[in-house]
């Protein structure tokens, strides 16, 4: 079962937009986060988070989309996440924010494939931008977007080549092949 949840929980960078997600499940989202690991269970993660067109759109313009896919800006209007949690570190709290983040991202985004939807983990941000559209304190450091809607792409992983290029790539079908290196390639003797 937790296999086929990590398996369905791929970086999805286009959506059906019309398709809310609404409010309560953004929090509920943001629940499983918060009941996640923690270093030394400081809890320094803050949430910000978005479901409508309004704040999506103060958000969409300083995410990064796909560094493999040179001459793609990111999803098209109509094919943008419906919601967005912005994850941000205290800085009051601490200044080492270590994988805790990483941790409560994946809580949530496997979260959101249990129902349904699919999201992606955005780290190329305009910080200073995104810092300034959303009024976000200078106490917070923004770590990372996660983009989330109902997918409207087809992600299927294939195992990396014998060149071992593991650089995503789109076919003329438009679906996303996503390659990994086979498991005796990454565990060491």
């Amino acid at each position: 079962m937790i296999r086929e949840l990590v398996e369905k929980n791929r970086s999805y960078r286009r959506f059906h937009e019309d398709t809310p997600v609404e409010m309560v499940v953004l929090r509920e989202l943001v629940d499983l986060a918060r009941l996640s690991a923690s270093a030394a269970n400081l809890q320094p993660l803050r949430f910000i988070i978005s479901c409508t067109p309004k704040k999506n759109n103060l958000i969409f313009p300083h995410l990064g989309w796909a560094g493999y896919l040179k001459d793609w800006p990111g999803p098209e209007s109509g094919r943008r996440p419906s919601a967005y949690i912005v994850v941000l570190g205290d800085t009051t709290v601490t200044k080492a924010f270590g994988c805790d983040h990483g941790i409560a991202s994946q809580s949530i985004l496997l979260g959101a494939a249990e129902r349904g939807l699919g999201g992606c983990m955005i780290a190329s941000i305009k910080r200073n931008r995104l810092r300034d559209a959303l009024d976000i304190h200078k106490k917070y450091e923004i770590l990372l977007v996660i983009a989330l809607g109902k997918p409207l792409e087809k992600v299927k992983i294939e195992e990396a080549g014998p060149d071992d290029t593991i650089e995503y790539w789109r076919d003329e079908e438009g679906v996303h092949h996503v390659p990994k290196r086979r498991l005796d390639d990454v565990i060491l003797s």
